[in-house]
């Protein structure tokens, strides 16, 4: 496995993001543009939940995109991000027969 996927995985931050993202309606609330579970959350709200600001924010999920851990999308101005389901699985999957 990607030396990457574990230093995406070091940061609490990026694990919140992860979390709440497996349930967007819980963890975010409606959004003008772009269906939370469909298209993803923008990139917008998931700063503002982390307290930071939009570039810094855009650093973590950059990172987890760039793993293959969360799926962007555009829409409009702005970047909407989801969970890559299959991926996660695969990574757990690596993780569970490597220990």
């Amino acid at each position: 496995m990607d030396l990457d996927v574990f230093k995406a995985l070091a940061s609490d931050k990026r694990l919140a993001i992860l979390a709440w993202l497996k349930d967007p309606v819980a963890h975010f609330r409606p959004q003008k543009d772009g269906d939370l579970v469909d298209d993803g959350v923008c990139g917008v709200f998931i700063a503002e939940k982390l307290g930071m600001s939009q570039p810094a924010a855009g650093e973590h999920l950059k990172l987890l995109v760039r793993v293959g851990l969360l799926r962007s999308k555009r829409i409009k101005q702005w970047t909407f991000y989801q969970r890559d389901e299959q991926r996660i699985a695969e990574v757990k999957r690596t993780l569970q027969e490597d220990w």
